[in-house]
């Protein structure tokens, strides 16, 4: 395979410098042996096509996959656990660890090695998978680490967009040519747009935290008896959160990824892909509104949204934006953008919780280190009936006590609804 990444890839590859990494960490209870670590690690290596290539940049630095026989396998670091926070540090150093080197795999596994339990760090760029190819990747990984003799089926890389989409889906001449007219704006905007004002670098942080299984019970049961969505609900928690804290300087907006194998059946939920179309919601400013009238409209603006995404197209006529890529990561890495937050609801992972030779006492949600101005990410998950949350962004953008305030006025403003609906 050599293709050139795709406008989704493109944005989240960055450049040769710079690390936009993806860490998936999982709590197990019990025995890893790390021969089988080692086989679960090749055999995914040998399912997936892009752990089996290198990025590679031409002689006009565009950058494409490329296949290569002579990789290594995907590396293991080992490192002794002190305690319970250890893995958040390795988070930290691994968003900050480019994947490089020429014969090293797009992917690598850290092991925070203790007597009684331990914590497997997966990590990847981010350019290689979304939330859905992470949790294939790990829930693979662990089913090998328990049965090595089991075997899984590789399946066939794409060299284009083109190649992947079903041959039913056609572009027709005037669609490219009032894409051709969109990209040349596009420059237009992004040159007009672009800010020679450069922001300090900061640091990034994460704060992770859990529901208990009863609150968790609790808030998708008031969700429902509401007639709304927990995703809804936790976007009008954590808008309304920020204005309480930031006043002023909060947006009111969020943005929502959505899978895009909702929409493409091509790609299937086992396989790495990084494009993820989103949808922005606005907080309703209707100050008669409560919070589950809030919600409501919410989950009906995304849900519109969402019908409304015509992914096939996005997919082939983003690829004539490439022109712009440079300036718009300039624009992600200068301005504020107009929203507060990004909020990726995984929902129920469906990752086994019993092996035969060990336990999965959590997971946690994945974590990124985004080199972005505005880096405020809020991934969530929900493991043996446990919602669990996890905060990400830069102190020089958003200091990590206001994200501590923001956090304790959202799960605040929820727990004040459940109690409200089960009074």
């Amino acid at each position: 395979m050599r293709r050139r990444l795709i406008i989704g890839e493109r944005i989240m590859y960055v450049d040769a410098e710079t690390p936009l990494n993806c860490v998936f960490v999982v709590k197990i209870k019990g025995t890893i042996l790390l021969e089988n670590l080692r086989i679960a690690l090749a055999k995914i290596q040998q399912k997936h096509p892009l752990l089996r290539t290198r990025i590679k940049e031409d002689d006009a630095g565009v950058p494409h996959f490329v296949s290569s026989n002579n990789l290594s396998a995907i590396p293991l670091r080992m490192v002794e656990r002190l305690g319970e926070a250890d893995w958040q540090e390795q988070s930290k150093v691994e968003w900050k660890t480019l994947f490089e080197g020429e014969s090293l795999p797009l992917a690598r596994l850290v092991w925070i090695k203790g007597t009684e339990c331990s914590e497997l760090l997966l990590v990847c760029p981010h350019c290689i998978c979304d939330g859905t190819g992470f949790v294939a990747l790990m829930s693979e990984m662990l089913q090998l680490l328990d049965h090595p003799e089991q075997e899984l089926i590789p399946y066939p890389p794409f060299n284009s967009i083109e190649e992947l989409l079903s041959s039913s889906f056609t572009s027709s001449t005037g669609k490219v040519l009032k894409t051709k007219v969109f990209a040349v704006l596009a420059r237009l905007f992004f040159l007009l747009k672009s800010s020679k004002h450069k922001h300090p670098k900061g640091e990034g942080y994460l704060l992770n935290w859990k529901l208990t299984e009863l609150e968790t019970l609790t808030l998708a049961g008031a969700c429902k008896d509401a007639g709304v969505t927990v995703h809804a609900a936790l976007c009008v928690a954590f808008m309304e959160a920020f204005q309480l804290v930031r006043g002023a300087k909060a947006q009111g907006k969020v943005i929502c990824p959505v899978d895009v194998r909702h929409f493409v059946e091509e790609i299937k939920k086992d396989a790495l892909f990084a494009f993820a179309p989103i949808a922005e919601l606005a907080l309703p400013k209707d100050k008669g509104k409560d919070f589950w009238a809030k919600a409501t409209e919410l989950k009906t603006a995304l849900k519109n949204k969402i019908a409304a995404m015509k992914v096939h197209e996005l997919l082939v006529m983003s690829e004539y934006f490439h022109g712009s890529v440079n300036k718009m990561l300039k624009h992600l890495k200068t301005t504020d953008g107009g929203h507060d937050i990004t909020l990726s609801n995984m929902g129920r992972l469906r990752i086994a919780e019993h092996y035969d030779s060990f336990e999965v006492e959590t997971l946690y949600s994945p974590n990124v280190g985004f080199p972005w101005r505005n880096a405020n990410t809020l991934v969530v998950s929900t493991f043996k009936k446990r919602m669990d949350f996890t905060f990400l962004s830069n102190d020089s953008f958003l200091p990590e006590e206001e994200a501590k305030a923001i956090r304790d006025q959202a799960m605040e403003l929820l727990k004040a609804e459940m109690m409200v609906s089960y009074a």
